[in-house]
């Protein structure tokens, strides 16, 4: 069936029941998730108010199919540390940022879907794992660019406990180039102020 121009209403009824106006039928979560995962494109109104409700609609659905076991995709550090932007000031700049990482994400896949079909035709999970364990790195190194004072403070915290690096995997990543940047200025700086003391 041709996808329809436009995106598909949905409409939302008291009592909690979805109503998908392109079918004439009612809907789930679950349903919309498919439709989701399928590219299909929907609003959400609520059909009394008339007021808009998409955002809330997908959240509840993202809420769903993280409550499935084994289908989490949302660590728990990275759940909170976007809670504790809701009223930061770097609040607005979050949406813009995530949609730019989840593209480069979904641009991607195709090349990770590769790397996984070569690696079980191997038999083997070690390229599935290293491909996991860089998007993870990449991800983290480049969310912490809003808060990278506290990253560097919980980077220095977790020293001693941390796992020692693979064989001919390079340790200094860029938090650790800043980190030895500012180690560099703040010497610089004690310098100077010695040379005008009296």
């Amino acid at each position: 069936m041709a996808k329809s121009e436009g995106p598909i209403t949905i409409k939302k009824y008291a009592n909690r029941r979805l109503y998908n106006t392109g079918t004439s039928t009612y809907v789930t979560l679950e349903d919309l998730a498919v439709m989701v995962k399928a590219g299909e494109d929907f609003v959400v109104f609520d059909a009394k108010t008339g007021e808009e409700i998409t955002r809330s609609v997908l959240a509840q659905i993202i809420f769903e199919q993280e409550n499935k076991e084994g289908q989490n995709l949302l660590p728990i550090n990275f759940l909170r540390q976007l809670i504790r932007f809701y009223g930061d000031s770097m609040q607005m700049m979050v949406p813009r940022y995530l949609e730019v990482s989840l593209d480069s994400l979904t641009r991607e896949q195709e090349k990770f879907r590769g790397q996984i079909a070569q690696a079980f035709g191997m038999g083997g999970f070690g390229a599935i794992e290293e491909q996991v364990r860089r998007n993870m790195e990449m991800f983290e190194r480049t969310f912490s660019m809003f808060t990278p004072f506290a990253r560097q403070g919980q980077n220095a915290a977790g020293a001693t406990g941390a796992a020692e690096p693979d064989k001919g995997q390079k340790p200094a990543g860029e938090m650790d180039d800043l980190k030895r940047q500012m180690d560099e200025m703040q010497k610089r700086l004690d310098r100077l102020s010695d040379k005008d003391k009296p």
